[in-house]
């Protein structure tokens, strides 16, 4: 099956250099028209969606780990309401990960992850992941240069044996621009629904946004590979954003065509009295 991503090149598949700034966070190749019509053909894909994902469950074939990062305000929360519209919530989990609790600090930093990867039939959706200790971490001063470099061999490694284990890998950086994140941290603040929302760590961590954009940058050329990966998903429309990361998945359930199990050649005839 052709992959309609790969003549956009917002797919990364080989590890080298990579330059957010060669990326418009607004550019929108996979909307079909306004918001409204986005949102009516994210509908219709996530109906498309939920038939696969009820095969992949009942099927027992297949293993589905999608990896969700991005800036805070990116939308990984939104990404998930809107994208999972339409499953049924049996077969698919999504983990969010925060600071490691003491227990997680005490064992390597893949611990927590690999606890929670996917079984046979299910879809897992990490909202935040293993990178962010290449990330948050690195940013932070938490590690050094030499011990970054070491954890990218052991992503990489982790992700290959979960590969050679049967799991589809699908990993998206949500990626908007810096005053896309100003405006919508602006919006938390002025929507007292929202407030909750707002941090004063999303502050600090938009002190150091060249950071944090050179640390993705260094993640996803380190990490990108044939079987784990990443596509650059614009995301200062968030129509846009859910949108592509559906046509995303589409793509990678269509591939893999999961089936129902065929039913027991003993039930053909049965009537129920």
């Amino acid at each position: 099956m052709a992959d309609p991503f790969k003549h956009l090149q917002l797919r990364l598949s080989e590890p080298g250099k990579v330059n957010l700034e060669h990326f418009d966070p607004a550019q929108r190749p996979f909307s079909v028209g306004d918001k409204n019509a986005d949102e009516e053909r994210l509908a219709e894909l996530a109906v498309k969606l939920a038939e696969l994902q009820d095969k992949l469950y009942a099927g027992r074939r297949h293993k589905l780990l999608l990896v969700l990062q991005g800036m805070d305000t990116a939308g990984k929360d939104g990404t998930i309401r809107s994208v999972f519209q339409a499953v049924d919530p049996l077969g698919v989990r999504a983990l969010s990960y925060q600071v490691p609790t003491p227990p997680e600090a005490e064992r390597d930093f893949l611990w927590r992850h690999h606890r929670d990867v996917p079984a046979l039939g299910e879809l897992v959706i990490f909202n935040r992941s293993h990178y962010e200790a290449v990330l948050v971490e690195y940013v932070e001063g938490q590690i050094n240069d030499a011990e970054r470099e070491r954890r990218y061999v052991d992503i990489r490694a982790f992700e290959q044996m979960l590969a050679d284990t049967g799991t589809t890998l699908i990993k998206c950086f949500l990626h908007i621009s810096k005053d896309e994140q100003r405006r919508r941290l602006q919006q938390r603040i002025d929507d007292p629904d929202k407030r909750w929302k707002f941090s004063e760590a999303d502050l600090k961590a938009r002190a150091h946004w060249s950071q944090y954009q050179k640390a993705y940058e260094k993640a996803l050329g380190a990490t990108a590979t044939q079987h784990a990966p990443w596509y650059i998903v614009p995301s200062d429309s968030k129509s846009h954003r859910n949108l592509m990361v559906s046509e995303i998945l589409l793509h990678v359930l269509e591939r893999l065509a999961p089936r129902y199990p065929p039913g027991l050649p003993s039930l053909a005839g049965v009537r129920i009295e």
